[in-house]
């Protein structure tokens, strides 16, 4: 048979090196780079699964136990199922006339966090923009003063606190625990911070076609912002909403109460019924489950819509 000559030769392809002769044309690596490749997808999806489980097991634990008898919450070892589903839990917390008025207590605290939430970005939002944007006499100092004030423990103005809700009125009304607090340095130092990094060019532009600096705030700044704002009033909703110890101090009447306060006397009128008490967190833990997944959308959506275009 007669040598095959380099012209004879199947024709290099465009764009591809012409391979030694001997050399293997299969090109190597590419398989064990996507064997790689997937192990590493596989590990990190099942540490991801295993971390849900275990953050998710709790909540999954206090659901189960809500529609369990008094016997089987109190079983060793563990039950996970139940083994009828009772609503009896429920049916005792939620029954009109009762002394534990939970669904009442959920009413308040959803409805002072939400205020409380919109009250600190209503506060928040021109201050941060002043000390983003605006020049002012004493702006050097003023703001190290306000960021002072978050080194200072909560606790000492409990006693300050009280004596004026309690010469304004607000004792044992639901603007207790609405107000006090609004005003926070931390929302004015988190929006600033964000202000400070948006775009001047676009305030400029908006200022040239005659925009007064309240409707640029209002109309450029603030639609730009609503990572941060959604952010803010997350975190505002969820401090107003976990908070104990001041309502436990200012508010008196089971009418008046919010949920942190009053699950403590649910759990010391159940103490050891723990589906009755497990029935209440799953109720205190509804909004802030639904609050996480609206906000994580809202702040995807603000993220995608930075309003900068190439």
């Amino acid at each position: 048979m007669a040598a095959t000559t380099p012209t004879e030769r199947e024709p290099v392809r465009p764009g591809a090196r012409p391979l030694a002769d001997g050399a293997d044309q299969a090109p190597r690596g590419s398989d064990d780079k996507a064997t790689r490749w997937s192990t590493g997808r596989i590990l990190g999806m099942a540490l991801l699964l295993l971390l849900t489980v275990v953050y998710l097991a709790p909540l999954i634990w206090m659901g189960l136990t809500s529609f369990k008898s008094v016997t089987e919450a109190t079983r060793w070892p563990l039950q996970w199922l139940p083994n009828q589903w009772l609503s009896r839990a429920y049916d005792l917390i939620l029954r009109p006339g009762t002394a534990t008025p939970v669904l009442r207590w959920f009413f308040n605290s959803l409805f002072s966090a939400t205020a409380h939430a919109l009250l600190v970005v209503a506060t928040a939002a021109p201050a941060a923009y002043a000390l983003a944007r605006m020049n002012f006499r004493g702006k050097k100092f003023l703001l190290p003063l306000i960021l002072a004030t978050l080194f200072i423990p909560p606790i000492i103005f409990l006693t300050p606190n009280y004596v004026i809700v309690d010469r304004l009125g607000w004792i044992n009304t639901l603007w207790v625990v609405i107000v006090p607090g609004a005003a926070g340095a931390f929302g004015v130092f988190f929006l600033r911070q964000f202000f400070s990094g948006l775009p001047y060019e676009i305030e400029e532009a908006a200022f040239v076609d005659g925009a007064t600096p309240f409707q640029v705030f209002t109309k450029v700044v603030l639609p730009l912002s609503k990572p941060a704002l959604a952010t803010l009033i997350t975190l505002s909703f969820l401090a107003n909403w976990n908070d104990f110890l001041w309502p436990f101090y200012v508010l008196f009447t089971p009418e008046a109460l919010t949920l942190p306060p009053g699950l403590g006397r649910l759990q010391g009128a159940y103490n050891i019924d723990y589906p009755v008490i497990m029935a209440g967190a799953v109720i205190a833990s509804i909004p802030v489950l639904a609050i996480f997944v609206v906000a994580q959308r809202f702040i995807i959506e603000g993220v995608a819509r930075s309003g900068l275009k190439g």
